[in-house]
């Protein structure tokens, strides 16, 4: 059953006050009042159901222009519509209603048709009003909704085609800990305090809209240069918004040149500007330029390729041997993959890889690579040559796919290979995002029989407690870890505490990254089990990898 709209009569003469609720009654659920200063106590009750009020100018006690006055300076009443009945119908009555606020005016006596039609009518207007104003305002921080300031700013560029606009946008960085860490309320604190700042820095000028969760964006009048202390303090501003400390916000600033493009991909470029310094400490802005343009044609033109190309057998395989410490035997490989693109030519995989982990077609790709090695290894077992397993990458998004055991297995078992001659490489980094999923599937395709290595240990992410908890055959050491550590002093370097640590949880470890002759031997004094990286060989196609099965 939908609830009746309530009206608030304020008439001090009861026969007409009678005459109302008669009329009304029908299709509202009447309230009353005797005078101004009862109206105002009803209103404490009832402020947030009142559709409209009915109001009587002449009354004892408070009149009505007195009352009205009081309500329209009121923010919690002021949105209540207010229709003025009264005995005089003449014009300045009119006008002086009006100028009170009302949003109509009746004389008396009452016509039941009009009344119905002009309450009908005012109520209509009011829930249309506060339906486009719920659209063009973002609820939370009370700024223009992101479709609306497109819209807004649409309109701006039109009516001043003589004017320079800058936009500026921002992205906080890792919003999400702070709701985890802080709880929500504190992070809709802090999105109202950055609303509060932007408002500040528009002024009178400009316009500033919340485009969703943590991205904001304004319009301004062109200014020639931006400087890192305007950014600075407006950091220092928001971290004094909430219980959040160390709030990192970026900020990215697109010039308007060309006006043909739309706001959205205005907004996109001041975005993707701040994201190029994401991480980058000491930077606190960017502006959009033709590098930033050219690397979002290169990303363009990269994803519009990667389906064809995949189709096509684009993609291949190379393969980094592993050796074991101290025999300097080998001991299998790690399968990397390259992109022989027509046009471009051979392309390394930090050119794709990156851009294929945001758009999630790393998971085609990577079994695609799982596919190639298995095929691999298939075929030198079928020549005869002695039996190696390959390293692959599990990328995160890997992680998440449920199907993930099933297509292992079934990708080993079209070539007729065992779980273990397949390693599966887990970055360090994966962990930090969602150690519960990485540990229950990685543990799922560990007890199945596959060996699970950690992939670039010592990068920055490490923790005893990650160790501890992840269910692991092989630590595979970062190649800036071994620069850095065999550079050291014997007795001040971590290494040997890690290759300690590593036999007491009967871990295997491979250095990769190894370039000199010194790191072998340093590694080799250590302990360490197996070594991959230029010293002993390139990542090579599989024809040349398998020269070295021959040997």
């Amino acid at each position: 059953m939908i609830a009746r709209k309530k009206i608030l009569i304020v008439e001090d003469n009861p026969i007409n006050r009678a005459m109302l609720k008669e009329i009304l009654s029908s299709q509202y659920t009447v309230i009353e009042a005797e005078n101004g200063q009862e109206a105002l106590d009803v209103l404490k009750d009832y402020k947030d159901e009142l559709s409209l009020i009915l109001l009587d100018i002449v009354m004892p006690v408070m009149d009505g222009y007195t009352f009205l006055s009081i309500v329209k300076a009121d923010s919690a009443y002021a949105s209540i519509p207010v229709i003025v009945t009264t005995q005089n119908d003449g014009e300045s009555d009119e006008v002086a209603a009006l100028s009170h606020g009302a949003a109509d005016f009746v004389a008396k006596p009452y016509r039941p048709q009009i009344i119905l039609h002009r309450v009908a009518g005012i109520i209509n207007l009011r829930e249309t009003a506060a339906m486009i104003n719920l659209i063009q305002y973002d609820r939370l921080t009370g700024l223009y909704s992101k479709e609306f300031f497109y819209q807004r700013v649409k309109e701006i560029l039109m009516q001043h085609p003589e004017k320079q606009y800058d936009i500026v946008c921002s992205d906080i960085e890792n919003f999400k800990l702070v709701n985890d860490i802080f709880g929500v309320p504190t992070g809709d604190r802090l999105l109202r305090g950055v609303a509060g700042m932007y408002a500040e820095m528009a002024g009178e000028k400009g316009i500033c809209g919340r485009f969703n969760a943590d991205q904001f964006g304004c319009l301004l009048e062109h200014r020639p240069e931006y400087r890192n202390e305007w950014f600075i303090r407006a950091g220092k501003q928001v971290n004094t918004l909430s219980n959040a400390k160390n709030v990192v916000m970026k900020w990215g600033i697109y010039a308007v040149e060309n006006r043909e493009l739309s706001v959205e991909q205005m907004c996109d470029r001041a975005l993707l500007a701040a994201r190029s310094i994401k991480g980058q400490y000491g930077k606190y802005f960017a502006a959009y330029d033709d590098k930033l343009r050219s690397q979002l044609l290169r990303e363009q033109a990269i994803t519009n390729g990667m389906e064809a190309a995949l189709a096509q057998g684009e993609f291949e395989i190379y393969l980094q041997p592993k050796y074991r410490i101290p025999e300097g035997s080998l001991a299998g490989a790690e399968a990397l993959v390259r992109w022989r693109h027509p046009e471009w030519g051979l392309q390394s995989p930090a050119e794709f890889i990156p851009l294929f982990e945001k758009n999630g077609f790393i998971t085609k790709l990577d079994q695609f690579v799982w596919d190639r090695a298995c095929a691999a290894l298939r075929e030198w077992d079928d020549k005869g040559y002695p039996p190696i397993s390959i390293s692959v990458n599990v990328s995160r998004a890997d992680i998440y796919n449920a199907d993930i055991a099933d297509i292992l297995t079934r990708t080993l078992k079209r070539y007729q290979l065992p779980l273990s001659r397949l390693h599966l490489e887990i970055t360090e980094s994966a962990y930090t995002e969602d150690p519960r999923q990485i540990i229950s599937t990685v543990g799922q395709l560990r007890e199945m029989g596959f060996i699970i290595e950690m992939d670039d240990f010592g990068s920055g992410y490490s923790s005893l407690n990650m160790l501890n908890q992840m269910p692991l055959d092989i630590l595979k050491l970062d190649m800036k870890f071994i620069r850095s550590e065999t550079a050291k002093p014997l007795d001040r370097e971590i290494l040997h505490f890690i290759m300690d640590l590593a036999r007491w949880m009967d871990l295997r470890v491979v250095a990769e990254g190894v370039e000199t002759r010194d790191q072998l031997v340093r590694l080799e004094e250590i302990g360490c089990d197996y070594v991959q990286g230029y010293y002993f060989a390139k990542p090579m196609p599989c024809t040349e990898f398998e020269t070295l099965l021959k040997a």
